[in-house]
């Protein structure tokens, strides 16, 4: 015998509405599967270091950007003591020879156990940060910036942390520019967003301009001295601050990107030396105690806030040739030999002691 009519609608509209109940958690699970999906890529593209510990900051090696193979990565060369005026190792620059695996960086640098990541990330608008990284150059800490990464510092016991954005503009070579400078202090977690507020004496004078900008702080060994540049209407000057009294003084004119001696004896800087965009400046070291200043065997213009590999090597980045980024090269600090290739394709160059 045959159902009854209305059985069998009872029956089909049961089955219709498990269906849509059955459709319904389908779709549920599949956008939830998505979204997680999408997160997790997310998070690993947030992520500036790989998982793997092998890659970190270890004693005798020298670290850098590495623009050609490890496309902006962090990488990292056996790092031998170079005599002044000798030529760096072979294996120095080979570039197949260089371990790759770091964090993706626009500028890179460190000391001690601690890495200072700046990366800028396309969007609209495109997004900066600067990453606080550990010994295995893991994440500790990620700051929201504005602008593009240009400087970067760590003080040589790893507590301090700098670094110098380009608010508008992207090159020293022209008056068309304006920076925003940072200070850490990784120990307490306080952070200096800008330090254009730090009370200046120029020349003798407290100075106050709404023109004055900063970048390229070096740290002493005691972790409260820092030199850094500031320029304002149309010059630069080398200024000696003081954490804890949170103030700076000038020290002499013309003088752009210090970089402090590991023994803290003397300054490299670039030095304006011509008028314009084209070759303005030129390598210099100024010793601390005399103010004596004397030009390096590099005659080209560097734009690069130079590294000591040592007390006695200066190492900076370079255009590079044959199609490359940049290159990294070296020179005696006593004005002495000539510049060498170190790395091929790479910038942002530190050296671990």
């Amino acid at each position: 015998m045959n159902p009854p009519p209305t059985s069998l609608s009872s029956r089909l509209a049961a089955l219709s509405l498990r269906a849509r109940v059955i459709a319904v958690v389908t779709a549920t699970a599949l956008l939830a599967t998505i979204a997680v999906v999408y997160t997790l890529g997310a998070t690993r593209q947030a992520q500036p270091t790989d998982t793997a510990s092998a890659f970190g900051l270890d004693h005798g090696r020298m670290y850098f950007r590495s623009s050609g193979a490890g496309t902006g990565r962090v990488a990292h060369l056996p790092a031998p003591a170079v005599r002044p005026g000798t030529a760096a190792p072979a294996s120095d620059r080979h570039p197949d020879r260089r371990t790759t695996g770091g964090p993706a960086c626009d500028r890179f640098y460190a000391a001690a156990s601690t890495g200072l990541c700046l990366q800028r990330r396309p969007g609209i608008p495109p997004r900066s940060y600067a990453v606080v990284l550990d010994r295995r150059l893991r994440e500790k800490r990620r700051i929201a910036l504005t602008g593009i990464p240009n400087r970067a510092r760590v003080s040589a016991s790893g507590r301090m942390l700098s670094w110098t954005m380009f608010a508008t503009g992207d090159s020293y070579a022209t008056t068309a520019f304006s920076t925003r400078t940072s200070i850490l202090d990784t120990r307490t977690g306080y952070l200096i967003k800008n330090m254009e507020e730090i009370p200046l004496t120029l020349d003798g004078r407290r100075y106050h301009s709404p023109d004055v900008n900063y970048w390229g702080v070096t740290f002493a060994r005691d972790d409260n001295r820092f030199y850094a540049t500031v320029s304002t209407r149309g010059k630069t000057y080398l200024v000696q601050g003081d954490m804890r009294r949170w103030a700076a003084h000038t020290i002499r004119e013309n003088v752009e990107c210090p970089s402090l001696s590991p023994d803290n004896t003397r300054l490299a800087f670039k030095k304006r030396v011509r008028e314009g965009a084209t070759d303005p400046w030129r390598l210099y070291v100024l010793d601390l105690r005399t103010l004596r200043e004397h030009p390096l065997a590099e005659t080209r213009s560097v734009d690069d806030q130079a590294a000591w590999l040592d007390d006695h090597t200066l190492a900076y980045a370079l255009p590079g040739r044959d199609g490359r980024t940049s290159d990294v090269w070296t020179v005696p600090a006593d004005g002495s030999g000539t510049p060498s290739l170190r790395v091929p394709d790479a910038s942002s160059p530190v050296r671990i002691p």
